[in-house]
């Protein structure tokens, strides 16, 4: 388990750079529409400070951190959810994806082209979220198409199977013909679990990437503010960033060079790290560790989760076979400095099954299969 995210926009917003920054690796790009026609794929590191000062303590062999995967989707233009600039297949892309981080341009410069040829970052977003909600209502359509030939059979069962479905599907239906995003349209958590195998991109969390030159990281512009206000409406957010800066800092091999360089720019914190975060969080995603000789590693886990499912990200035989978690705190390791001094502070507990998992937790699993 971990955070799965889709870098997706109109052509020429940045994505591409954005990802190269992320990655450290050169991905295909260039001034010109569909430049990127297969998806890049790259998994980073989930930047945690608390992975390095529990790995100073227990110096182990190995320190394995919490990763993320970003997903660089080719431009999305106008007509994409009907095959415009091979659209659908990149649409097929995003819906494999957990979170989606939609780039919007706000910065100007004559010498890179805007696919509408005007900067307007509400109107880009609207042309991406139409597509976005189009290549939905396919599937909502097909979907319905399918249960009402159900419903013309005179399986009793299969009508009443079917029918809290439908009504469900007609929602979606309405919702997305009026450009109403899937998860903007109030659904219980049991009306989504009925249409999670749709998958529908609108249903997906989503983060806007205010992409913007080195002065309007600095004092902000009249584009971030609108893009910021219309997440706020939707109970999103966004974060600026300059994708030239962020691929400058990417460029540099220790943590001590990325971090003189921020500071020297004004900077407290790499917006590329600020965005990993966001999405974590976002997800629910929260992080437990097991420490030792041999290794230290941070695990990733949904909120809410007791020790037996916690463990289960390990290995499958840890939930099934679950006994007991030997359990203490990141906070009380750094306030106490050992597992010895812990356990005479009464800080080490032993929990059992129904033991909700805490991020921060420093966890041994105790289990027989």
């Amino acid at each position: 388990m971990g955070l799965n995210c889709g870098i997706v926009g109109l052509p020429n917003v940045g994505k591409t750079t954005i990802f190269s920054a992320l990655t450290s690796t050169p991905a295909e790009a260039a001034n010109y529409p569909f430049s990127t026609v297969k998806p890049n794929v790259g998994i980073i590191n989930l930047p945690d400070e608390r992975l390095d000062k529990i790995a100073a303590i227990f110096k182990p062999r190995k320190v394995v951190p919490a990763v993320v995967e970003f997903v660089d989707i080719a431009g999305l233009p106008k007509g994409a959810s009907t095959g415009e600039g091979l659209g659908n297949k990149f649409l097929s892309h995003i819906r494999q994806v957990g979170v989606i981080a939609h780039v919007v341009r706000c910065f100007e410069n004559e010498d890179v082209v805007h696919v509408t040829g005007e900067l307007n970052p509400l109107s880009d977003i609207e042309i991406v979220n139409i597509e976005l909600a189009l290549a939905d209502l396919e599937t909502v359509e097909n979907r319905k198409e399918r249960l009402e030939k159900i419903r013309k059979t005179s399986d009793r069962d299969a009508l009443k199977e079917t029918k809290d479905l439908i009504e469900l599907l007609e929602k979606l239906k309405e919702g997305l013909e009026n450009g109403i995003p899937a998860r903007l349209l109030g659904l219980t958590n049991e009306q989504a679990a009925l249409i999670s195998d749709l998958h529908l991109i609108t249903m997906k969390k989503q983060i806007y990437i205010c992409n913007v030159d080195e002065g309007g990281l600095k004092s902000g512009s009249k584009y971030i503010d609108a893009v910021k206000a219309h997440a706020e409406k939707e109970g999103a957010i966004a974060i600026p960033l300059c994708g030239k800066l962020e691929a400058e800092i990417s460029l540099f091999e220790t943590a001590e060079e990325r971090e003189e360089f921020l500071k020297e720019a004004g900077l407290e914190e790499s917006g590329l790290i600020k965005l990993m975060h966001s999405g974590y969080n976002l997800l629910g995603l929260r992080t437990y560790f097991t420490a030792g000789d041999p290794e230290v590693r941070a695990w990733t886990f949904r909120d809410g989760d007791k020790a037996p499912k916690a463990a289960s990200v390990i290995h499958t035989d840890f939930e099934k076979g679950f006994i007991r978690a030997e359990v203490y705190h990141y906070d009380d390791l750094m306030k106490y400095g050992t597992e010895q001094k812990i356990k005479e502070a009464g800080k080490f507990r032993v929990e059992g099954k129904e033991y909700l998992v805490k991020d921060g937790d420093i966890m041994h699993f105790r289990f027989n299969v």
